[in-house]
């Protein structure tokens, strides 16, 4: 939600006469739904959720025909552990209970991945379906043992348990990695790097989806040329306003997308020589 709100302000202040109003909402599950429902023309999305949406696969009934118009950032998966239990892999959470996310959200998705490529059922783990903020309170008051969160570098809801609790966040071996991304394609290796959280002192191997913008395809070429554009061009006051919009690059920004791209990006794109 924050990021939205600066691509907002950047937007509004840009490009004359437009207003883009941002909303808080439920992640990437239901901005789809929103979206579909021709309630919002833009949304924030994970490019797993994306997948599924487009494919019509998981929780989706209908497919969905939205485009997209740029990967804004990684959205690394943490499995964060009590730093008292003596675990150091996912298939050492046997057992215990864990937040997931909730119910539909990108990272209980990521969950049943890290769950089927461990080769363990459901069965095996006493999944707790909460929201991020719901994990962190149950994980300080040792209700629950772990809990997983996607989410850019770092995560709130993450650096406010680090400051209570001690915490180690798990790492994803190479093997595992290579078999994970093959399977899911939608999903890249990435690294949390040392420090980003209290007591986490070295880089942690995992996986990561892309935080994505979609655009609804009533939005016009022009409109959403417009948008891309003045996203790039005013990248400075993004990093300004948001850590992750540092990262924020032309080159990343079309890969590692599985939908076509909105005609108005496709345009920025081509003429930046990243699409042919």
């Amino acid at each position: 939600y924050p990021y939205g709100g600066a691509m907002s302000k950047i937007w509004n202040s840009k490009i004359p006469g437009m207003n883009v109003t941002a909303q808080a909402t439920g992640a990437s599950v239901e901005n789809v739904r929103l979206m579909n429902k021709d309630e919002v023309e833009l949304a924030l999305v994970q490019s797993d959720t994306i997948d599924f949406a487009f494919k019509a696969q998981e929780t989706f009934k209908e497919k969905l025909t939205k485009m997209g118009v740029a990967v804004l950032y990684p959205e690394l998966i943490h499995i964060v552990v009590r730093g008292d239990l003596d675990i150091d892999s996912f298939s050492g959470l046997r057992g215990k209970k864990i937040g997931v996310g909730a119910p539909g959200s990108g990272t209980e998705a990521n969950y049943r991945q890290l769950l089927d490529v461990h080769k363990m059922s459901k069965d095996d783990v006493s999944a707790q379906y909460l929201s991020f903020a719901e994990s962190a309170d149950q994980f300080k008051d040792k209700r629950i043992d772990a809990f997983m969160v996607t989410g850019g570098v770092p995560t709130s809801a993450i650096m406010d348990v680090a400051t209570q609790r001690s915490i180690k966040i798990l790492a994803i071996p190479d093997t595992m990695l290579s078999i994970l991304t093959n399977k899911y394609p939608f999903l890249s290796a990435a690294v949390i790097p040392a420090n980003a959280y209290k007591g986490v002192t070295s880089d942690v191997k995992t996986a990561a989806v892309n935080a994505v913008l979609i655009a609804h395809p009533k939005l016009s070429t022009d409109v959403v040329y417009n948008l891309t554009k003045a996203l790039f061009e005013n990248q400075a006051e993004l990093a300004a306003a948001h850590a992750k919009g540092k990262v924020l690059s032309l080159q990343g920004a079309a890969t590692g997308i599985s939908i076509p791209f909105h005609p108005g990006a496709e345009k920025y794109y081509k003429e930046k020589g990243i699409l042919k």
